[in-house]
């Protein structure tokens, strides 16, 4: 809880945090999931989100760049072009643009871990962390002070690093993408965190 105003009130509060039914998720399609397979494998790491300032995207490309390190990056927004132009001609980043559930759902069941480099306090929660949780998913996410890092354990769930910090960024990845057993047990411990907080009918039950 990072209002100092709140903190006053803290023994008087309970959380209760945002949630997402899987239910209302379309399952991983076994045709998209060859099709997306075939075009990225299955050790790139994902991205999905809108390409704007907060999201700390030059980030993310400066720790990949000139690496072995595959990232697919699906959006859109005013950010799209400069970092088209930036990254052509690169064989390690995939720009995927706008992409439809189903395709989010079988990228996210096929991809190594996710990567959430927003380095602004306007990144208030960040709903594709749930759904990278609710698929068993480590994420790589910035300690900014705000919900991502009550999605996102650092330890437990996936790596939480400095905001701006290309050089983390890298070694979190790098340290994914070397050991399948750690990204299967923080997949896990993702999983496991989604169902005791973030799953909707948990949610719904803290209100009642």
């Amino acid at each position: 809880m990072s209002s100092p105003v709140l903190q006053r009130w803290a023994s008087k509060l309970e959380v209760v945090p945002l949630g997402i039914d899987p239910e209302s998720y379309p399952r991983p399609d076994p045709q998209r999931q060859a099709a997306w397979r075939a075009r990225l494998g299955e050790e790139f790491f994902l991205f999905v989100g809108v390409f704007r300032h907060y999201k700390g995207l030059p980030f993310l490309l400066d720790a990949v760049k000139g690496t072995g390190l595959q990232v697919a990056m699906a959006g859109e927004g005013p950010l799209w072009d400069g970092v088209a132009g930036q990254v052509q001609g690169w064989p390690n980043v995939h720009l995927l643009g706008r992409i439809s559930d189903e395709d989010k759902m079988a990228l996210l069941s096929l991809c190594r871990g996710v990567v959430f480099p927003s380095h602004l306090r306007a990144e208030a929660f960040g709903v594709f962390l749930l759904e990278a949780a609710m698929l068993g998913k480590p994420m790589i996410s910035c300690e900014i002070g705000t919900g991502s890092s009550y999605v996102n354990v650092d330890g437990e769930t996936g790596m939480v690093i400095p905001p701006q910090d290309p050089l983390a960024l890298r070694n979190a990845m790098q340290q994914l993408a070397d050991d399948s057993a750690l990204a299967e047990e923080l997949g896990r411990g993702a999983a496991r965190r989604f169902d005791e907080l973030f799953r909707m009918t948990k949610v719904n039950a803290a209100y009642a």
